[in-house]
C-alpha cells in the first residue's frame, strides 16, 4: 500500500497523483483506468511509473487519501465508501458547495466519516500545469496545525509549494465561491462588455466572497490568500477555466460542451439557496444562478447590476 492515494482519476486528480508521484509511489483510483501511461484527458502528459492505476478501491485506500471529485459527486461517494474511509486523512480537492446539504466538502467528510482527520487542498491551479511540473503554490487547510504540518511536507514537491492553514472554512469557500465570479467575469467578456467590466466584476466579486465566507465562520484573511484571490484572480482571467469559459458561452450566447463539469454553476444556486438563510447580500451570485438556469437573459444582466441603488464601496 503506497502513502498518499488520489480518488478521481479526472483530470486534475491525475495531475496530482503524477506530481507526487515524482516524490514517492502513488496509487489513483478510478472507475475507468484501462488506459496505457497517459490519461485522455491530460494529452501529452505520460504517466510515471511510481503511479499505479487501480478501479479497485480497496486498493486505494492508503492512510492519507487526496479526494478528488467534483462537489456535486462527493456526497454519493462518501455514503457509498464511509466505512472503508474513515479513520483516514481524507484531503478534499472539490471546489463547490454541495446542492443537496448546502454544505461544503468538509462539512460531507466530517458527517460520512467522523472518525477521519479533514483538510482541504486548494488554489490556484490548472491540471495541465500541475502535470507538467510548472510551479503551481497551493494551500493546504486542517484544523489540527500539527497534522497540517505533516500532511504539508508530505504533499509537497520541488514544484508542487503548500501553504498551510488552520481555516478549513474560508481556503473551501474561497475555492468554491471564485467559481461562481469566474463565470461572471466571463459573462462579462463574452457579452462584449470589456476588460473594465471584467476588473469590476473580480473586485466585487471578491467583496461578496468575503461576505458569505466570514458569515459562515472564515477569517478574512484566508480570502486573500491562494485559496481566495489568487484563485479568483487565474479563473477570471484564463480560457484555462472550464467556469471562465462557461461564462464566455453565456455572455456570447452561444452552447456549452455538453457534459463539462462546471462547478460555478451548481454552486451558484446552492449560494442563492443559503444567503437568505444568512442575511447576506450576493447581487452577483445570484445573477449567475439566473443565468445558469436560464431565468435571466444576458441582454438584461448588466440593467440588473447597474439599477442597484449607489452606496459605499
Amino acid at each position: 500500500m503506497t502513502a498518499v492515494s488520489v480518488i478521481g482519476a479526472g483530470a486534475f486528480g491525475t495531475a496530482l497523483a503524477v506530481a507526487l508521484a515524482a516524490k514517492s509511489p502513488v496509487t489513483l483510483w478510478g472507475r475507468d483506468v484501462a488506459w496505457p501511461r497517459e490519461n485522455p484527458r491530460l494529452p501529452g502528459v505520460a504517466l510515471p511509473d511510481a503511479l499505479r492505476l487501480t478501479d479497485r478501491l480497496q486498493d486505494a485506500l492508503a492512510q492519507t487519501v487526496l479526494l478528488a471529485l467534483p462537489a456535486q459527486v462527493l456526497g454519493g461517494f462518501l455514503a457509498d465508501h464511509a466505512a472503508a474511509l474513515d479513520g483516514r486523512n481524507l484531503i478534499s480537492c472539490a471546489k463547490g458547495i454541495d446542492l443537496q446539504t448546502l454544505q461544503g466538502p468538509s462539512a460531507l467528510i466530517h458527517a460520512a466519516c467522523p472518525a477521519a482527520t479533514v483538510g482541504v487542498l486548494t488554489g490556484p491551479s490548472f491540471a495541465a500545469d500541475i502535470a507538467r511540473g510548472l510551479p503551481t503554490a497551493l494551500t493546504l487547510a486542517c484544523a489540527d496545525a500539527a497534522t497540517g504540518e505533516a500532511l504539508q511536507a508530505r504533499l509537497s514537491t520541488g514544484a508542487l509549494r503548500l501553504y498551510r492553514t488552520t481555516d478549513v472554512t474560508g481556503a473551501e469557500l474561497g475555492g468554491a465561491l471564485k467559481n461562481v465570479i469566474a463565470i461572471a467575469a466571463g459573462a462579462a467578456i463574452g457579452a462584449g462588455y470589456g476588460d473594465s467590466a471584467r476588473a469590476s466584476v473580480i473586485t466585487r466579486g471578491f467583496a461578496e466572497m468575503t461576505r458569505l465566507a466570514t458569515a459562515l465562520g472564515a477569517r478574512p484573511e484566508t480570502l486573500t490568500g491562494l485559496s481566495g484571490l489568487g484563485d479568483l484572480v487565474l479563473t477570471c482571467t484564463s480560457e484555462g477555466s472550464r467556469n471562465f469559459r462557461f461564462g464566455l458561452a453565456l455572455g456570447a450566447g452561444r452552447d456549452f460542451t455538453p457534459g463539462t463539469t462546471v462547478e460555478g454553476a451548481a454552486t451558484a444556486r446552492a449560494v442563492a439557496a443559503l444567503a437568505p438563510k444568512l442575511g447576506v447580500e450576493l447581487p452577483i451570485s445570484r445573477l449567475v444562478a439566473g443565468l445558469a438556469e436560464g431565468r435571466i437573459a444576458m441582454e438584461h444582466a448588466l440593467d440588473i447590476l447597474l439599477n442597484r441603488p449607489l452606496k459605499e464601496e
